[in-house]
């Protein structure tokens, strides 16, 4: 029986992912393929790491590699001014999920999200 899997809802890989190389790519779907049984979550962590990446994009961050705590506490606080913090907790959970299987892959030396304070969290 041949069955096939959906991989990622979308056909193009965000542009860091792509310009960082066959490694990182395949990386970046296995996470999606292979990491996250629930349809849903896929799709929504899917959506959220596109958004992210297309922030950095569009803000001149030139790799996955250059990708820095700065850049996702601003993405973050750019996402609390549009959403709720309860919307907006498991798009930071997704981005660390993310770049921490990026960092056990050895495509990233360290994960940038893992640094951020939560939505919500003060001090």
């Amino acid at each position: 029986m041949n069955m096939r899997v959906p991989i990622a809802a979308q056909t193009v890989p965000p542009a860091l992912i792509a310009a960082s190389g066959a490694r990182a790519l395949l990386r970046f779907l296995k996470f999606f393929a292979a990491n996250i049984r629930n349809q849903h979550t896929r799709r929504s962590d899917g959506r959220t790491a596109t958004e992210f990446l297309s922030w950095c994009d569009d803000n001149q961050v030139p790799s996955i590699e250059a990708v820095h705590p700065l850049h996702v506490a601003a993405w973050i606080k750019v996402q609390i001014r549009e959403h709720a913090v309860p919307i907006v907790k498991p798009h930071l959970a997704a981005l660390r999920h993310l770049f921490d299987w990026l960092v056990t892959g050895l495509v990233t030396q360290a994960d940038p999200a893992g640094l951020v304070r939560g939505a919500g969290a003060s001090r």
